[in-house]
């Protein structure tokens, strides 16, 4: 008798670990495939190299420590500590960061740390961490957006602290000007951590639900991708297949093996059950063309779910810093601008580089330096040349490390610190044809029930007598910890184990 064949979609975190899972759990139960689309392992995990320096071009955390499998598995593998070269450790971090407003300004303490507890207050109460004053603010806003609410907290900040004295020393930046600007740089933050271009797309209500791990969050000293290799290794040679793309996905046919997987090289390969892993921004386009990932479509449940979620785009920007510079004369930067509209602005910084909030070396006294990216500007990163990124960094850094202006709208760097870069890489997801995008969110009306609806099976019939034809997995599917290597790991061995049960496998 055939064994049941399974084919996962996908090679990265997900369709590994289920890939993983089976394998181990089965006693040879299944023949098993793995079919990748690109040329590597790793999918939005993808470990590199910039002059002579590890980083990471995807996933980069290790969000909290404590019951994360992803940090167990790297214990495991004594991967945590990297010893043959320099990692993105971020452990410059650990230093106070200068804090630089438009117009060369640093900023101290008494006038970042008011505006720094009230956002986090704020995305705290709307984390579900604590109660406060936000409460009732809260209950006005209910099924709207991360993005107003925020906004809404810091009117209720400028309202309780009227009648203070204007600044001084400042240039043409009044109090209230920067303090939502300095607001406006822990946004941007907030914005690459869950994806979403605008926070006002953000889904109020659905914050609570996101779940993190407690501890400390840490990079991985040997590479992202030695998880995704530990999790490969116990696979025969020949289950994986990279270079295999997908063109659509036939089910629920009258066949021994009612799926059928067809690649654009024309071949195909039929199969009891599908593991599809793809990213939600491959899903959405798959249900918009018009020929259709699926045949026959997906159920109408089902693509709605895909078309309510969030799914935002995320790049990191490396640069080489000039070597006529040391390490050490460039710090950590928290960087503060006016809004791209303003009159005060310094015309030469471009609207995309406003959007980001810092420039930290990868680690303590680097070389190598590195701005995330979310949105609009993240898709513009990935359309410009390496001389326009250069030029429009150096220009932006040069400016915030001078000597304050008279004139904010000075295009001059007459008065002072020069720093240019020599060479820059680039992640760029959202072009990336098997990516389309970085991590989904719970947008302004969907919510956290989207996320169990991507997790099921497909025919939903639990009596169909080929029943788990499609299975799906992906950091999408998993309502707690969507948008994250551990979501993708979680969804992975949910998915494993609902095939290993259906078949009675012991011990799952």
């Amino acid at each position: 008798m055939a064994k049941p064949r399974i084919v996962i979609i996908g090679a990265g975190m997900a369709g590994l670990a289920a890939a993983n899972k089976l394998y181990t759990s089965s006693n040879d139960l299944f023949e098993l495939f793995v079919v990748e689309g690109g040329t590597r392992i790793g999918g939005r995990i993808n470990t590199s190299e910039f002059y002579g320096d590890r980083v990471e071009m995807g996933a980069t955390w290790i969000h909290g420590i404590k019951g994360s499998p992803v940090h167990q598995i790297a214990q495991q593998i004594n991967a945590l500590q990297g010893s043959d070269k320099p990692w993105e450790c971020m452990d410059g971090l650990l230093d106070e960061p200068k804090t630089i407003a438009e117009g060369g300004f640093e900023l101290n303490g008494s006038m970042i740390e008011p505006i720094s507890t009230l956002f986090k207050n704020l995305m705290d109460f709307a984390q579900g961490n604590e109660a406060s004053k936000w409460c009732s603010m809260s209950c006005r806003l209910r099924n709207k957006s991360v993005g107003s609410f925020l906004r809404k907290g810091l009117d209720v900040y400028w309202d309780s602290s009227k009648d203070r004295e204007e600044l001084k020393g400042y240039g043409k930046w009044s109090r209230e000007l920067l303090e939502e600007a300095i607001f406006a740089m822990y946004e941007n933050t907030q914005r690459t951590y869950t994806s979403a271009g605008d926070l006002f797309s953000l889904d109020y209500e659905a914050e609570s639900e996101y779940r993190m791990f407690p501890g400390e969050e840490i990079t991985i000293g040997n590479g992202y991708s030695s998880i995704i290799e530990y999790l490969a290794s116990v696979l025969p040679r020949d289950v994986i297949q990279l270079d295999r793309k997908v063109a659509k996905i036939e089910w629920d046919r009258c066949d021994s093996r009612p799926v059928k997987i067809h690649f654009l090289d024309g071949s195909f390969v039929v199969a009891d059950h599908v593991i599809v892993t793809v990213s939600l921004g491959v899903l959405k386009a798959g249900i918009c063309n018009a020929s259709g990932l699926f045949s026959p479509p997906l159920p109408s449940f089902k693509t709605d779910a895909i078309s309510r979620l969030g799914y935002g785009v995320v790049n990191k920007l490396f640069l080489r810093l000039n070597g006529n510079r040391k390490p050490e004369e460039l710090p950590s930067l928290q960087m503060v601008f006016h809004r791209s509209d303003s009159e005060l602005r310094h015309k030469k910084i471009p609207w995309w580089m406003r959007r980001t909030a810092s420039l930290s070396p990868i680690y303590n006294n680097a070389s190598v330096f590195l701005s995330w990216f979310a949105g609009k500007e993240a898709l513009e990163l990935e359309r410009l040349s390496n001389e326009e990124i250069i030029n429009a960094v150096t220009t932006t850094v040069s400016s915030l490390l001078s000597k304050p202006h008279n004139e904010i709208m000075s295009d001059s760097n007459s008065n002072g610190f020069e720093v240019s870069f020599v060479d820059v890489l680039k992640s760029k997801w959202g072009s990336d044809p098997l990516f389309l995008g970085s991590y989904s969110y719970v947008a302004v009306g969907s919510s956290g029930a989207d996320f169990d609806t991507m997790a099921e099976p497909l025919p939903t019939d639990v009596y169909h007598h080929r029943p788990l034809q499609i299975l799906f997995a992906g950091e999408a599917t998993h309502r707690t910890h969507y948008s994250t290597t551990h979501g993708a790991y979680f969804s992975g061995i949910r998915e494993a184990n609902r095939l290993l049960q259906h078949y009675h496998c012991v011990g799952v």
